[in-house]
């Protein structure tokens, strides 16, 4: 199993748009994934409409017990494959600022909890989508996750947040998961032919240097329109959504390659193998 704590400490980015996209890549490659939804805003639960659950992410980091759990977790309506956490507003009540460490470790716990619910675990990939802060509901999906993947936009300001959120992932690392990890740097809401856009690309390898992932996702309406809708976005079908599509599928398989590995993420660009099976999926 992979654990992936996805987050920014700058809002707006397309973060809970990357964690949407990657569910969708998994599920048709037939990767069984968790999304937890860890934003009080619960993007991420609206928009894969689990069924109806009696808990949330809120009870299960006040008490990671079996029946909460059991009461959280709901199949998505994408399919057969594809589980939620549901998200709450009301865990914006945890989202202590400065938590002690019994509240920043509730989350671990509860996976703990959830594999020895099963004799073979039923995920190979946990998605956690973070809040745009670093209280204790980010924190907490820093110190239960193995890898960080950190999202950013082409633009001044969306390039300081990846940098404080990059410290945040050393000192968790740091202080209470040495096995954290950062997966790397993507890049959301690309315009290919904005000078901008690549300006400040170039500023992320100058910083990041090979964190920073080969492939860019595009700025495409289509992306909005499959939200909107709540459908993941291999199945919209229009020429914008297969781009997007293609670029998530490129992104999962180097999650998964990478994942498998405990040494620091090195990305180079990708080789005919990795294409053409991104194309196939």
């Amino acid at each position: 199993m992979h654990t992936v704590s996805v987050l920014s400490l700058k809002g707006g980015v397309g973060k809970t748009t990357v964690v949407l996209g990657l569910a969708s890549a998994a599920l048709r490659r037939g990767v069984r994934t968790l999304v937890i939804d860890l934003d009080p805003q619960c993007n991420a639960t609206s928009t894969l409409e689990p069924e109806e659950s009696k808990a949330s992410i809120y009870d299960v980091l006040q008490d990671p017990s079996e029946e909460n759990l059991e009461e959280a977790i709901r199949p998505s309506r994408w399919g057969d494959g594809i589980d939620v956490l549901s998200g709450s507003e009301d865990a914006e009540l945890l989202n202590h600022p400065d938590p002690n460490e019994s509240r920043l470790h509730r989350l671990k716990d509860a996976l703990r909890t959830l594999r020895d619910m099963y004799d073979e675990f039923p995920y190979d990939l946990v998605l956690l989508d973070c809040p745009p802060s670093l209280g204790q509901l980010t924190r907490s999906a820093l110190v239960a996750a193995d890898r960080a993947l950190l999202v950013t936009e082409p633009t001044m300001f969306a390039v300081a947040g990846v940098q404080r959120a990059f410290e945040a992932v050393q000192n968790e690392r740091e202080q209470n998961n040495a096995d954290l990890q950062p997966l790397g740097v993507v890049v959301n809401r690309v315009r290919p032919r904005s000078h901008e856009h690549q300006f400040r690309i170039e500023e992320l390898r100058d910083i990041f240097g090979p964190l920073v992932m080969p492939v860019a996702l595009p700025d495409r309406l289509a992306v909005q329109q499959a939200q909107g809708a709540c459908m993941p976005i291999h199945e919209w079908g229009t020429p914008g959504a297969r781009e997007v599509a293609l670029a998530f599928n490129l992104l999962l398989a180097r999650i998964q390659r990478i994942s498998r590995s405990r040494r620091r993420a090195v990305h180079h660009d990708f080789d005919d193998d990795e294409i053409q099976e991104a194309v196939d999926a």
